[in-house]
């Protein structure tokens, strides 16, 4: 019988379909020649190679176990002396989010909420033995870091432009699943770089729900705000009235558009999709003003709930127009707190129903961190800051001169 020590890729691979162990092995054999190879780079030489590029020695190995879908994984990991420590590409820190998604998969499983179903989840992920022990050491070492990224000061920088929305997830609450609010706020900073800058789980959009977010950013040292991008749900619209007095608010256009066709009929929503984005073509609040008039008197026959919500509320949808103009198009809606949700949907639907708040805070968290760490970290900001300083240092014309 071949074994791994000394077994051959191709002894291996001819015994693969009769024994179900030989796939392990070959993992194990390929995983471990793909680290003496990499351990070779790092040092630039190979073994008992004597190279002036040489930067380091080796020093032999450590055992370690490595959990996959194919089973257990028994590895020698080299190490290395005289150099910096050799890490293996192919073993990815435990990122934040597995983490959070297999302490999520682990509550529910000890609680015996949908047993069948985290049961999967954890094959999939390789967590074919989780213990109480490692639920608890985990989730404690990841809530400290999510609460000192949320509780972070924020008066390091100026944050002119705040993007708010919400979204809901299936969370078991005193036994009985019922659908929680998932509230984010994220914004843009006088460099132009998108930060992540709050998330809770509330029990509903409400105004006091969107209090306390909003509280808490002011307690933390927010500042500088010149316009909120947002929908027109009365919570958040009561709550940024009464904790941002004066600051200009954005009401979401792709809400807005949304909104509007709900009011016509089925076989009518491309027309009227079609007659608002012209609208908002023109790039000129004057000029979108007259043809939003136009456009409710198009429709005010058939349709009298369109034409009136033009009238009511369209110029709510104009204020990013006052914005640089490279600007305008990321400011004019959530469309990028709406992506963000979406791939937190696209990861949340594997746990499907929460255990508790807490685990559904958790998993969303640990994924909103590595996004913000990753919009910081990115080479060019989101916004262009030169474009921010030009328009502020234009000058200001005259009453008379704007209307002659």
């Amino acid at each position: 019988m071949t074994t791994k020590n000394d077994g051959t890729i191709q002894d291996l691979v001819q015994d693969l379909f009769s024994d179900k162990e030989k796939l392990k092995e070959l993992v194990e054999l390929l995983v471990n020649s793909a680290m003496q190879e990499e351990v070779a780079q790092h040092l630039q030489a190979k073994p008992n190679e004597r190279t002036q590029a040489r930067r380091g020695f080796r020093n032999g190995s450590k055992p370690r176990r490595l959990k996959t879908r194919v089973g257990e994984l028994d590895l020698s990991v080299p190490q290395t002396r005289g150099c910096e420590p050799y890490h293996p590409s192919m073993f990815n820190r435990w990122q934040r989010s597995e983490r959070a998604l297999m302490v999520a998969c682990a509550e529910m499983y000890f609680q015996g909420v949908s047993t069948r179903k985290v049961q999967k989840v954890l094959d999939v992920m390789g967590c074919m033995d989780v213990s109480a022990m490692t639920v608890s050491r985990v989730a404690s070492d990841l809530d400290e870091k999510l609460d000192e990224f949320r509780d972070r000061r924020l008066d390091a920088h100026v944050y002119p432009y705040l993007l708010v929305d919400a979204r809901y997830e299936k969370v078991r609450v005193d036994g009985r699943v019922v659908s929680q609010a998932v509230l984010i706020v994220s914004g843009y900073n006088e460099e132009g770089r998108r930060e992540v800058l709050d998330w809770r789980i509330a029990d509903s959009e409400s105004e006091e729900s969107w209090s306390e977010v909003f509280r808490s950013l002011k307690a933390r040292g927010l500042r500088g705000v010149e316009m909120i991008t947002r929908d027109a749900h009365e919570g958040i619209r009561r709550a940024v009235e009464r904790h941002f007095q004066g600051i200009a608010w954005q009401r979401c256009t792709l809400h807005f558009k949304r909104e509007l066709c709900r009011k016509a009929t089925a076989k009518t929503f491309k027309e009227v999709r079609r007659d608002f984005r012209a609208v908002l073509r023109a790039m000129n609040r004057k000029k979108c003003l007259a043809l939003a008039e136009e456009m409710a008197q198009k429709w005010e026959r058939r349709f009298p709930r369109v034409s009136r919500m033009l009238r009511e509320s369209f110029e709510d949808c104009l204020s990013f127009l006052d914005v640089p103009k490279p600007y305008q198009r990321r400011l004019k809606s959530t469309n990028a707190l709406e992506r963000t949700m979406r791939e937190l949907k696209r990861r949340t639907r594997v746990v499907s129903i929460f255990p508790n708040a807490r685990s559904c805070w958790r998993l969303i968290g640990a994924h909103l961190l590595e996004m913000h760490e990753q919009w910081v970290a990115a080479v060019r900001p989101v916004l262009n800051p030169e474009h921010r300083i030009a328009e502020a240092q234009k000058p200001r014309r005259r009453k008379s001169q704007r209307t002659a």
